[in-house]
């Protein structure tokens, strides 16, 4: 008997200490960022959506997920067959000049996908970088475990970009907002744009609260007679314990002198995409989520055909997937996604196109459909 008290009592001193670790990580990992309060949660209350301390969605979301969908979930991630699930080799990349992203005429727009949701953008002479998770090795609060990065031929360094004139941010997701990579930017950017909360991350990681510029749902702001408006999604936020939906989460409008802009940021498919592009389509480009699906949580992330029609919603002309080729987020083969958009493209007569990693694309151009990770193993 005194043998299982003994037992017991190293059990429940191991569990306690347990506890007791997580609760410390969480309050003090500066990665998870920080909490709103004073006048930015002033501000917060005062959005449409916010109710009861949270934001909540324009439809109903489900965000649980039955039990027998989570045992299939861990089944697949503990025993199931991952061929496909990430390449075997490198993914070739393009060449990235920053000179050459800078040279090309301010009247045309400039492109370059360096992987995910990450994305840099030139339009009307300015340069603006989206999402940019660079530096992070995983889409995790953790730098040992989480989904890791696939292997590129060369990852684009924070040193090798241009002059950044503003940082975009959908939500706070660490496959969207990547704590190194702000380390890295705090310092060369003026102007951070993000949804409403966020920036009490931001002020946490160093960056002046001048330089912090939060939006509500349907909220313009102009930079330089650029004109951007944060649009809905179908979506949460979160990044540590009890924290989910306690800052904004949303999409982008861009609009140039010419040119409009969409970046859909992350959304399970929804009635919103009708009303965006009723209010500001269409648009010129789309850059659209297509990646990270699965039945258990698909009123939050867009299965492909619904990433095509999403598109029409909007009234897009030209769509470039993005949320794909970088990390391994759900149980789908990383491929398949990319390929079931591009079948749905076809058949709605959809102009797709898709870049390699850090090719330039210039919007002007005539541009071909590359299926290029056919080719990768």
């Amino acid at each position: 008997m005194k043998i299982f008290k003994r037992i017991m009592l190293v059990v429940i001193s191991a569990i306690l200490l347990i506890v007791v670790s997580v609760f410390i990580f969480f309050r003090t990992a500066p990665q998870i960022g920080g909490k709103p309060k004073g006048e930015r949660l002033e501000r917060m209350k005062k959005a449409e959506n916010y109710e009861k301390e949270i934001f909540k969605n324009t439809v109903e979301t489900n965000m649980d997920m039955p039990l027998k969908d989570l045992r299939k979930v861990l089944a697949h991630y503990l025993f199931a067959d991952k061929s496909g699930k990430s390449p075997k080799k490198a993914i070739d990349t393009e060449p990235f000049s920053a000179d050459s992203f800078l040279a090309i005429d301010t009247s045309k727009i400039v492109v370059t996908w360096f992987g995910h949701s990450s994305i840099l953008i030139r339009i009307d002479g300015m340069t603006i970088l989206i999402d940019p998770v660079l530096v992070g090795k995983r889409a995790s609060m953790f730098s040992f475990m989480g989904p890791e990065r696939f292997d590129y031929e060369h990852h684009i360094e924070i040193d090798e970009l241009p002059e950044i004139d503003a940082v975009i941010i959908s939500h706070d997701h660490y496959d969207h907002l990547d704590y190194p990579t702000i380390l890295k930017l705090k310092d060369k950017i003026k102007r951070f744009y993000m949804p409403l909360g966020i920036g009490a991350h931001f002020e946490k990681w160093g960056v002046p609260s001048e330089n912090i510029f939060e939006l509500a749902w349907w909220d313009e702001i102009e930079l330089n007679g650029l004109k951007m408006a944060l649009t809905p999604t179908r979506h949460f936020s979160g990044r540590g314990l009890g924290d989910r939906f306690q800052t904004l989460w949303g999409s982008w409008v861009i609009i140039g002198k010419n040119k409009k802009l969409y970046f859909s940021g992350d959304s399970g498919y929804f009635p919103g995409f009708k009303e965006i592009g009723k209010k500001y389509g269409p648009f010129d480009l789309t850059f659209m989520e297509c990646g990270a699906y699965n039945e258990s949580w698909s009123e939050i992330h867009m299965f492909p055909e619904e990433t095509a029609q999403a598109h029409l919603d909007v009234k897009g002309k030209l769509l470039m997937p993005i949320h794909w080729g970088k990390f391994d987020l759900s149980i789908h083969p990383w491929k398949e996604s990319v390929n079931r958009l591009s079948a749905k493209a076809q058949e709605e007569n959809i102009e797709l196109f898709t870049p390699e990693v850090g090719e330039m694309i210039v919007l002007s151009d005539s541009l071909e459909f590359d299926a290029w990770w056919k080719e990768v193993e």
